[in-house]
């Protein structure tokens, strides 16, 4: 009997579009993490982790979507394999079987530290500009998601009452963002103080 295949997206925010990561690719089934790959301990991959079965194959779009370290990623490759679980990263082109050579394990090996010291050097690389930014005063920190228009139109729709979800989605932001305005927007002024102009 042929095993199922399954595929495996975890995307760090709310706000990312996972469907471009294991888009066109056909499959029984889906897990989705909307969680950082700082660790294993997400509900998506845990849940997949226990549906899987001899035979399947799981697809990832590349190794730094399964795990962020190079420990995690040989120990959740290893865990599958040795249940006969395949497992396919698009973006490497690699597949990892529980027949895998020792060439094969060295190469999980090396390109997994590759993507762990590429990630690092992003980060340096963003730290370093942001530095260089604010020492000439030109870092003006993270755009705004909304404009002061698109602002006072969502808060004039909650105030008729639309749904918070519903209002988010049309602005193309997350429910978080949306909560996240409220809270830093000031309340308008009672009606007492209206009423004195």
């Amino acid at each position: 009997m042929t095993g199922k295949r399954i595929g495996y997206i975890r995307v760090s925010s709310l706000d990312q579009n996972y469907e471009r990561q294991l888009e066109g690719i056909k499959l029984d089934k889906c897990f989705i993490d909307k969680a950082s790959g700082k660790d294993t301990a997400r509900p998506q991959l845990e849940a997949m982790l226990n549906y899987v079965r001899d035979g399947d194959l799981i697809i990832v779009h590349s190794m730094d979507r399964l795990a962020r370290n190079l420990d995690d990623l040989r120990r959740l490759v290893q865990q599958l394999t040795e249940k006969k679980i395949k497992i396919e990263f698009l973006k490497e082109n690699l597949t990892f079987t529980e027949e895998d050579a020792p060439m094969s394990k060295l190469l999980l090996s090396v390109m997994g530290a590759f993507a762990e010291f590429e990630r690092s050097l992003i980060k340096e690389r963003q730290r370093e500009g942001i530095a260089l930014a604010k020492k000439k005063g030109v870092y003006k920190g993270r755009k705004p998601s909304l404009s002061s228009d698109q602002i006072v139109e969502m808060k004039q729709r909650i105030s008729n009452g639309d749904k918070k979800s519903h209002i988010a989605n049309d602005l193309g932001i997350s429910r978080e963002t949306l909560y996240q305005y409220l809270r830093k927007t000031p309340k308008k002024p009672s009606n007492a103080r209206t009423e004195r102009r």
